[in-house]
């Protein structure tokens, strides 16, 4: 009992020094320096955005009057690894899809959606000798897609359940990344792949796959790719995250009126052949947005699914999501 006391006592002794010398954070403060931002972010057309913004030199003019000074980024194959990226507190600012945020909420993650950067636009893509008619020609398949908790993966899970095909027993999911699951299909180690663009159209054009269900046909406007930033820019740099906001819809509004030109910018930034990315923006099923009021809906049900599948203990509501007063304010008048 002794050593107990002693160890409560010096907790409080440590923590009345701290709060003397201002270390800790009571969530209102706006005094904390922060001369850089690190952005994560995947190879993929529907964050196209973040790359323009960034080929614009936009995010560092822009958040320099903030004392920004340095930015880095962080490419990730999925949402997965982005998401446990930002928990160990590498990253600021993430374009990310709103399910592994969801995942990463649900375990703790400090961070909120600010914004919405997209919605549908992924694919199931089967082998050309697949006869596909209806979902029931899946049974039996291997299907390759991103990893648990991710859009992907939580909308097809959900979509093959409600039309009869238990995705733990009718088919076989294997979790991958965009570029083993186009090398998968392409050597025939799995029969389908369900991923986000440009990854259909590089299929298509190789000539190892075709589109036999766009993901807006699995669930209408579903909610795909999302801006989050953390707890931390969000109590102690307010100001940044509004100019974030901002930076953003001036990179999407860009985007979907300059589209070559984005395309030339994702080319130039990631190698995928010019004629693979026009295909993609011509044919794929998704849209750049950027309000996040409009998939609030859509992200909440995804909750419902994860805690169906088991990959979250309960539902998380829209407050515990999203923060919608930057894109408010930001778009103001």
């Amino acid at each position: 009992m002794k050593s107990k006391g002693m160890f409560i006592l010096a907790i409080c002794a440590i923590a009345a020094v701290l709060l003397a010398c201002g270390c800790t954070d009571t969530g209102t403060s706006t005094d904390t320096e922060k001369d850089y931002i690190s952005f994560g972010y995947q190879p993929s057309t529907h964050q196209v955005a973040y790359m323009i913004a960034k080929e614009k030199g936009w995010w560092g003019e822009d958040l320099a009057p903030y004392g920004i000074m340095d930015l880095e980024d962080h490419k990730f194959p999925t949402g997965a690894p982005e998401m446990q990226s930002m928990l160990a507190g590498d990253i600021d600012v993430a374009y990310v899809g709103a399910a592994p945020v969801i995942s990463a909420l649900a375990t703790g993650l400090d961070a909120k959606i600010v914004a919405a950067v997209q919605v549908q636009g992924s694919d199931l893509v089967v082998r050309p000798e697949v006869t596909y008619t209806s979902p029931e020609d899946l049974k039996g398949l291997i299907i390759a897609t991103f990893p648990p908790g991710t859009i992907q993966d939580t909308l097809l899970r959900d979509w093959l359940q409600s039309n009869g095909i238990n995705p733990d027993t009718d088919v076989d999911i294997r979790p991958m990344g965009p570029g083993d699951a186009t090398v998968a299909i392409s050597e025939g180690a799995v029969d389908a792949v369900f991923l986000p663009h440009p990854a259909p159209a590089t299929i298509a054009a190789e000539g190892n796959g075709y589109t036999a269900v766009k993901s807006g046909e699995m669930e209408k406007d579903h909610a795909c790719c999302v801006l989050v930033v953390s707890g931390d820019l969000i109590r102690n740099h307010p100001d940044m995250v509004e100019q974030i906001v901002k930076t953003h819809i001036k990179a999407t509004e860009y985007t979907i009126a300059n589209q070559d030109e984005a395309a030339q910018i994702y080319h130039d930034m990631n190698k995928v052949d010019m004629a693979v990315i026009e295909d993609s923006f011509a044919n794929w099923d998704g849209r750049w947005i950027t309000d996040p009021a409009i998939i609030t809906g859509s992200v909440v049900d995804y909750t419902n699914v994860q805690a169906d599948l088991g990959y979250i203990d309960r539902p998380l509501t829209e407050d515990e999501i999203f923060d919608l007063s930057f894109y408010q304010k930001a778009t103001e008048a």
